[in-house]
């Protein structure tokens, strides 16, 4: 349902109840739907929070030339202060660096992170023209004119290639072409944001990274930088995954979800 938070109404959806909350953030040019499969697989035993980030998918468009990052780090503060207590937050990629910023800047909403395909530098300088490039054909000709350029960015190979995958591809070309011109805002929000590898040592909770193998967007090396910068992270790397892990492999992130959750009740 759309929900009013700081001036601009966002798509939130909650399962509600007193279980443990899982609270979910999805990468640019999506939406809270690219995290289906875990929702689904985790909502027996917990509450499900999930919103879809302004001017992004079903969430209200914004005035401006542009959606900081900081804007939505705000958004999710205020979303979670209203829970009342602190969540198992996972982020992907630009999700990732909303999580990055509760976790060192509000420890007190935080109980753990699980972090895929993201990193706390700033976007690589050689990816600015052609993120900015794309951006502005979107603008003005729509996502479509640049939708063959973008699945590679997004997707492995393997998903890209499989024919096993067609419908469920077919079908994420569809939302990404759905997104509304506007979402050259995130774009740049995205490539604008500033880095904060200065805050990792801050981040004191339980962490899981998942990689993916074959991930065209966030190298794999800027993930190690997470592992390292952050007190006692762990890293996994999922084969036949790019940049969408959740939804390439959606059931294998699943299991190192549950996994990790169940050892956080062990300890």
């Amino acid at each position: 349902m759309l929900t009013e938070v700081r001036g601009t109404r966002l798509w939130v959806e909650d399962s509600g109840g007193e279980a443990p909350i899982i609270a979910f953030s999805h990468g640019l040019l999506w939406s809270a739907k690219m995290f289906d499969v875990q929702r689904a697989g985790l909502a027996s035993d917990h509450r499900i929070v999930a919103w879809d980030h302004r001017g992004q998918g079903r969430s209200e468009d914004v005035a401006g030339r542009t959606v900081p990052i900081e804007d939505n780090y705000q958004d999710a503060v205020t979303l979670l202060e209203h829970l009342g207590r602190p969540v198992h937050f996972v982020g992907l990629s630009m999700g990732g660096f909303v999580g990055l910023r509760l976790a060192a800047r509000r420890p007190d909403l935080v109980r753990s992170l699980v972090l895929m395909c993201t990193a706390a530098d700033p976007e690589p300088v050689q990816n600015h023209r052609k993120y900015r490039a794309m951006g502005l054909v979107a603008r003005l000709f729509g996502v479509r004119a640049v939708a063959s350029r973008v699945m590679p960015i997004l997707f492995g190979q393997d998903f890209l290639d499989d024919p096993e995958h067609a419908e469920e591809r077919a079908r994420w070309r569809r939302e990404l072409v759905g997104n509304r011109r506007s979402i050259v805002k995130a774009v740049l929000g995205v490539v604008e944001r500033e880095g904060v590898e200065g805050d990792l040592a801050a981040i004191r909770c339980p962490t899981l990274l998942l990689a993916g193998e074959d991930d065209r967007a966030i190298a794999r090396h800027r993930m190690e930088a997470l592992r390292a910068g952050i007190e006692g992270a762990e890293l996994q790397v999922v084969p036949r995954a790019g940049h969408s892990l959740s939804v390439e492999q959606g059931s294998v992130a699943l299991e190192h979800m549950r996994r990790f959750y169940a050892g956080l009740l062990e300890t």
